[in-house]
């Protein structure tokens, strides 16, 4: 099984955001990120997993952990889901015909590859905002 660990960060909210994700895959770490200029810490944590998702083969089996309750729980409580409809409709074609479990992590806990997704997501989103400083 695939592991995805995924996390979002915003300088302010809303501001400048990042996104990381550390994908374990036979032994094997990938890690990856990106960011927005201006975005939400919910946007950022959704886009992680995405973006994750479209990283692996569609029929390999995955868990993901995410300190976001907002993903966590939307994706196995059902929540509502009133903001961010584009996002999660890109979730949703993500999760289509995949077998996925959702694990909550406490976030800054000491978990290894949290506080790595974190670390990308936060690096993410300090380098736009320098960016769009310099301009």
């Amino acid at each position: 099984m695939i592991e995805i660990y995924t996390d979002g960060a915003c300088l302010n909210n809303p501001g400048p955001g990042g996104w990381g994700a550390i994908i374990l895959e036979n032994g094997k770490k990938n890690s990856i990120g990106g960011n927005e200029k201006k975005t939400t810490n919910n946007r950022m944590e959704l886009t992680a997993v995405i973006e994750g998702l479209k990283k692996i083969s569609k029929n390999t089996p995955v868990k993901i952990f995410s300190d976001s309750t907002y993903v966590i729980n939307t994706m196995t409580k059902n929540w509502k889901r009133n903001k961010n409809k584009d996002l999660w409709n890109l979730l949703d074609n993500q999760v289509l015909d995949r077998k996925i479990e959702w694990q909550w992590v406490k976030g800054h806990a000491g978990n290894q590859f949290n506080e790595e997704a974190d670390r990308i997501a936060y690096n993410e989103a300090i380098k736009i905002q320098k960016q769009t400083a310099e301009k």
